[in-house]
């Protein structure tokens, strides 16, 4: 229980109503999970207006609201109190709420386009490696050292942010990696939290949907590392055209990676394959089980922040060659007649041309690729051309399918991403994925290589307002099991 007064201290009132001394017992910004005791947030977001839901939350119980307006009726008892910015206001109230874990962690931030996840991930694995326990906040899952809790978000709620880093304090963590996207941090999730240092991977159009113009994009990643405070370290990818404009405001210290020129942090591919690539890192070569371009972006800057954070070379590089691929991300599945799928969360045309350049690489001149790929609905339009374009410059085939298609038609948004295409270009179109890959399945030769791309490690699909269970790598091993059956009826 802490006093509203205490709560407010670092908070910018411009209006008080009701009592200034009441007891907080907990925080929310919905409606629905208000109890006796809250603190109630209305805030304006992109959906709703949470100011509409102030009478909903003072009849549950709620003893102070936080809002923006006043409501027209001012219940007898309950502290309303008048920001400039609710949200922003409940990221320093959380903050203070659960007693500032973020200043007991030393809490690294991860941002950019592509590579957040497995970044944040291998930083996770690594330091735990290392003997040290540690905190997780990504995509795919948030882990308070051993306990794995359910993703909701890339990067939650200011509230659920500081309650969940309290249980890493509580547990023991010295350190929490999470990925901060975009919308994260120009909604102010992010406010309040003290970081030890932030990284930068790379920026590319997405999410255009919501920044409407790729500046704003690229402002709402630089605001991240403008917060930063001095005493912590920023490591930009200086291969990136946008790496060195991401920290020219920054107060942190600025360090540099690249794989192409020199930098304070350097790394050269030195053989890749399937199944791993061998990297000269540092001066020392490393064998990993990661493969790609992309990853020796992610392992490089894994390298440079766990030596920032003060470890030893000669430990990180032999926990670094120890270090799995995270799920969905390059995750390579066997047939037994030597066929190769490959399932990557690939989303977006710079993901998706990384991960087809990688196996273009590798392949030989014998081995066809086929590509199996979709867009999402509801989300930034501008890329689904850009998809098509890509799967069908590379591939021998490409097969188009459904993935998340929300509240959109997907034969509409299949119609979107093929309407540039070449008249003369051959591709499929399969609006069921599960059928997609069984055809992507029966298309491919023995030893060639499929890519199945956009979901990645995700164990659902997002038909209107329900998530369907659906698994890319379920429905190829059950693909290749079929395959598997045929050949052994001929022989």
């Amino acid at each position: 229980m802490k006093d509203l007064s205490e709560l407010l201290e670092s908070a910018s009132v411009r209006e008080l109503r009701g009592p200034a001394h009441v007891g907080i017992g907990s925080l929310t910004y919905d409606s629905r999970t208000v109890v006796p005791g809250a603190c109630f947030f209305a805030v304006v977001g992109t959906q709703c207006d949470g100011h509409g839901f102030i009478p909903a939350a003072v009849e549950k119980g709620a003893v102070a609201v936080i809002c923006q307006r006043l409501p027209e009726t001012l219940a007898e008892g309950v502290a309303y109190v008048v920001v400039e910015d609710s949200a922003g206001t409940m990221a320093d109230m959380a903050a203070a709420f659960y007693d500032f874990p973020s200043r007991q962690l030393k809490l690294v931030g991860i941002t950019g386009t592509n590579g957040k996840t497995t970044t944040a991930t291998l930083l996770f694995d690594l330091v735990r490696a290392l003997g040290h326990k540690a905190g997780l906040i990504s995509t795919v899952i948030y882990r308070i050292d051993e306990r794995t809790v359910e993703s909701t978000h890339t990067t939650p709620d200011s509230i659920r942010l500081n309650a969940m880093m309290r249980e890493m304090v509580d547990a023991g963590c010295e350190y929490c990696f999470m990925e901060c996207s975009s919308h994260a941090i120009v909604q102010e999730r992010t406010r309040g939290l003290h970081f030890a240092g932030g990284l930068f991977s790379n920026i590319t159009h997405d999410h255009l949907d919501y920044h409407k113009t790729f500046a704003a994009y690229i402002r709402a990643k630089q605001l991240f590392f403008d917060a930063l405070p001095a005493e912590a370290f920023a490591l930009t990818n200086i291969d990136d055209r946008n790496g060195r404009v991401m920290v020219q405001n920054t107060r942190a210290r600025v360090s540099t990676c690249s794989l192409r020129s020199v930098a304070d942090f350097c790394c050269k591919i030195v053989e890749q394959h399937l199944d791993g690539m061998l990297l000269r890192l540092d001066g020392r070569e490393v064998w990993t089980a990661l493969t790609g371009r992309f990853n020796a972006y992610n392992l490089l800057t894994v390298y440079g922040a766990a030596r920032l954070l003060g470890f030893d070379r000669d430990e990180v590089l032999r926990v670094l060659s120890a270090l799995r691929p995270v799920s969905g991300r390059f995750e390579v599945i066997r047939a037994a007649d030597g066929t190769t799928a490959v399932v990557d969360y690939a989303h977006t045309p710079d993901a998706l041309e990384n991960v087809i350049r990688t196996i273009e690489e590798i392949r030989t001149p014998s081995q066809q690729l086929i590509v199996v790929c979709g867009c999402g609905g509801d989300r930034d339009r501008t890329k689904r051309p850009e998809m098509a374009a890509i799967a069908v410059k590379y591939a021998s085939t490409a097969v188009f399918t459904s993935d998340n298609p929300r509240h959109e038609s997907p034969a509409a948004i299949l119609d979107e991403m093929v309407a540039g295409l070449d008249p003369a270009v051959r591709y499929l179109r399969i609006v069921d994925r599960a059928e997609a890959i069984r055809t992507a399945v029966m298309l491919a030769q023995p030893g060639d290589i499929l890519l199945i791309a956009g979901k990645g490690h995700e164990t659902y699909q997002i038909v209107g307002d329900e998530k369907h269970h659906f698994d890319d790598r379920e429905e190829v091993r059950k693909a290749f099991d079929m395959l598997n059956e045929k050949l052994k009826m001929k022989n």
